[in-house]
């Protein structure tokens, strides 16, 4: 299985993996499934960062790719469809630019999307798979 996951379950698995549900962990290390995160995500953690909205320890902000790759997770790029098919995607209820480019990519790719937020549902009837 393809997995997407988005920036609250990368930050946890990296940074507290008890907030992650037993389902999840057990999907999140299944040898048969390929993880991956988006630069989206990466640049989501940066934003937030330099804003002072995210606090990370342990680590320095520019590691994180390599920790991601440490964890066994492989780097998606933004591709030039994607970025620019973009506006194709319905304006439902999540008006977050990073959830949004999230949903796309994994609807593009027809990879599942593991997230926390049940939001994301809405687009069901666009072709999001979720794992929440």
């Amino acid at each position: 299985m393809n997995i997407l996951v988005d920036t609250h379950i990368l930050i946890w698995t990296l940074f507290s993996p008890n907030k992650l549900g037993k389902k999840n962990q057990k999907i999140l290390l299944d040898q048969d499934n390929n993880i991956y995160v988006s630069v989206i995500s990466l640049w989501e953690i940066s934003l937030k960062y330099s804003v002072g909205k995210l606090k990370i320890q342990g680590i320095k902000i520019e590691e994180i790719a390599k920790a991601v790759e440490q964890s066994g997770f492989e780097i998606l790029n933004l591709s030039v469809d994607e970025a620019l098919n973009f506006y194709m995607l319905p304006k439902l209820k999540n008006k977050d630019p990073f959830d949004r480019m999230l949903i796309w990519q994994s609807i593009k790719n027809d990879y599942y999307l593991m997230s926390k937020d049940s939001e994301m549902s809405d687009y069901q009837d666009y072709g999001i798979k979720l794992l929440i």
